[in-house]
């Protein structure tokens, strides 16, 4: 990006926000490719636009193979919150991440790890689910909690192809269910309170009525759009094609862009080609269909489902009844302490007296001793 373009978007964005906290996020590619100066620049316009009292907020997405300590130093200075691509150890991480020249990068990233820890920098590990890992949840629930890694986003990794079928890396729906209850059974008994992992703090959200924090799970989206380098401005970041770029900063003003009919339609297509199966679902109130760019599954209606459905359902089925206890002790401004006994009621109850050849709670079909025992039994038992 010129550093013209770069200074009339920092102009457009802060003038069009309603304050005091205006939030920039910089992806990719790789953003730190564009060197330190780029970002100092980036900080020294926001400081020249922002109105006296205003402040500005940066997200950062980045591999991590880059990172140094004059890198760290500036983002930890300037406040920086950094996102960092990991996807657990080295022969989890290693299996898709590869530099252009085909090396291996695990040891690259958890050296810009220990180096934002080392900073004081603000980051939280986007973990890709995919065929590669998706197996192994509790190595990798583990290897980050040894790392001390206290925010990780877990994102499926969902690749479409021409031909209307998903990558050999993709995973599928019921892999992706069964990952996230495997997590997330971990994640209750042991760090709830402690370890903050996305979706599942979206879910509290969402049952205790507070409403979705991400748009992927919002009865509408089209608040998080794409500028690219050349100022092309699109309806979101997982749709920078052709058919859904709104116009360019240069020839028109973002705030117009932005609240387009253009732009407002998409955002409510979402909710009006729900499919018909949606519209009835038991957890859709949590889901509402998942992001668009999952819908690829056809239906008898003509609408398409999300690819991910089967395991979202079964997920969000299974952790109703913790849900429930956990929105209602926050309801009540229950002590985190009390919460967690509540938690571990609920648990202990769902699966103490389960037998080794009785169907496995979490919901897959499969028989206990074949699914869930050997994570869940040592659980049940340290409670």
């Amino acid at each position: 990006m010129s550093y013209e373009l770069l200074e009339e978007f920092t102009r457009q964005y802060i003038q069009y926000q309603p304050g005091p906290l205006v939030s920039f996020i910089w992806q990719g590619g790789e953003p730190t490719l564009l060197g330190l100066d780029f970002f100092r620049r980036v900080v020294e316009l926001q400081e020249k636009f922002l109105p006296v009292g205003w402040q500005a907020t940066n997200s950062l997405q980045t591999n991590g193979t880059l990172l140094t300590d004059e890198w760290c130093d500036f983002l930890h200075k300037n406040q920086f919150l950094v996102g960092l691509s990991l996807d657990g150890p080295a022969n989890l991480h290693n299996f898709y991440r590869h530099t252009k020249s085909g090396q291996e990068t695990f040891s690259q990233v958890i050296s810009g790890l220990h180096l934002l820890q080392k900073h004081k920098v603000e980051y939280n590990v986007l973990c890709v689910v995919s065929k590669a890992n998706v197996q192994h949840p509790i190595e990798l629930y583990h290897f980050f909690k040894e790392n001390g890694i206290k925010y990780i986003q877990f994102i499926p990794l969902v690749e479409s192809l021409e031909d209307g079928k998903v990558s050999q890396r993709s995973i599928t729906g019921e892999e992706y269910g069964q990952f996230l209850i495997s997590v997330f059974n971990q994640w209750a008994v042991s760090n709830l309170g402690e370890i903050s992992i996305q979706i599942f703090d979206e879910c509290v959200s969402v049952w205790a009525g507070l409403g979705a924090n991400l748009c992927i799970f919002a009865p509408t989206c089209g608040r998080a759009m794409a500028m690219e380098h050349n100022g092309d401005v699109y309806s979101c970041d997982h749709f920078v094609f052709p058919l859904y770029k709104l116009g360019n900063i240069r020839d028109q003003k973002l705030i117009d862009l932005v609240n387009s009919e253009r732009q407002a339609n998409f955002g409510r297509q979402k909710k009006e080609v729900l499919p018909e199966y949606c519209q009835s679902c038991s957890v859709r109130f949590i889901c509402n269909g998942g992001c668009p760019k999952d819908r690829i599954l056809p239906t008898a209606d003509g609408r398409n489902l999300n690819y991910l459905c089967a395991g979202y359902k079964r997920f969000f089925s299974y952790i109703d009844p913790y849900m429930r206890e956990i929105a209602e002790m926050l309801k009540r401004r229950q002590p985190l302490g009390l919460i967690k006994q509540r938690v571990f009621s609920v648990h202990k109850t769902l699966w103490k007296s389960v037998g080794r050849n009785d169907p496995c709670p979490c919901g897959s079909g499969k028989k206990y001793k074949k699914c869930c025992q050997p994570s869940v039994e040592p659980l049940v038992k340290s409670i």
